[in-house]
């Protein structure tokens, strides 16, 4: 088996989801892209995710109550990829991803808080002017993931 295949693995997450079908949408795409596992921070939300594909039986689900605790739990030896709009963030065309990573989006209203910025090994943007939908946004780095790219 290629080491370099087994030491690799990606996580991915919403902080302060707005609604539960953003995150099934999320769940299903991480399902079909190669996601070691999926996770929420906080809850905006009633009820939790629709999901026909049954994604959360399929793959390790967690979720944090706050930013903290999710940090504090974060896998030995991943990097944190916050996925914003911000000036200091890197376009995600010349990204190169890390071996082993977690990616965190926030809701398309509010964005990652301030603490999630700060704590962010990487930070990561498209290149657009405007905030995409989160489910859309977290299956576009997912997939750019999967492209022939160096990691670091």
């Amino acid at each position: 088996m290629n080491d370099n295949f087994v030491n690799e693995f990606f996580g991915i997450g919403i902080q302060n989801g707005k609604t539960p079908e953003n995150l099934g949408v999320l769940w299903r795409s991480a399902q079909n892209l190669g996601a070691s596992f999926i996770f929420t921070i906080g809850n905006r939300y009633a009820k939790q995710a629709c999901d026909t594909h049954n994604a959360v039986k399929s793959m390790p689900y967690y979720h944090y109550d706050t930013f903290e605790e999710f940090f504090n739990n974060l896998p030995k030896g991943a990097r944190l990829v916050g996925v914003e709009l911000t000036d200091n963030a890197q376009t995600l065309e010349t990204f190169h991803h890390p071996r082993r990573c977690v990616y965190l989006l926030g809701a398309e209203d509010h964005g990652l808080t301030k603490e999630a910025i700060e704590k962010s090994h990487f930070l990561v943007k498209f290149n657009s002017t405007l905030s995409l939908n989160v489910s859309v946004a977290g299956s576009i780095v997912m997939y750019d993931r999967g492209i022939a790219k160096p990691r670091v």
